[in-house]
């Protein structure tokens, strides 16, 4: 029988710097294939293709942080060591469900 893993587990802080430095990296590509880096221009071109695409992956790396961050607010500390298995968010569903009550004639 396998762990499940706790929330700690799943939020490491180093999981979550490589998550915004992947998102920043994969901005600055696109930003550079855009902006015609890969072609041939004259050299001006390619050094503001690499200035604004140094731009867009810093401005696109703080964005992630700070998204990912607000997002680890919506969870409870106290839950933190709690195994994972069922969707974070949703609420818990009863075990039973509710016998229907008869109507009153």
């Amino acid at each position: 029988m396998t762990d499940k893993p706790t929330r700690r587990d799943l939020l490491k802080p180093v999981q979550l710097l490589g998550l915004a430095f992947v998102a920043a990296a994969f901005a600055g590509g696109v930003a550079l294939v855009s902006m015609g880096f890969f072609q041939a221009l004259p050299a001006e071109d390619h050094q503001r293709a690499i200035i604004v695409a140094l731009v867009v992956a810093g401005v696109s790396f703080i964005a992630t942080l700070l998204i990912v961050a607000l997002l680890l607010l919506a969870v409870d500390p106290a839950e933190m060591d709690k195994p994972v298995d069922r969707p974070v968010l949703l609420p818990e569903e009863p075990d039973a469900p509710e016998p229907d009550k008869p109507s009153a004639s």
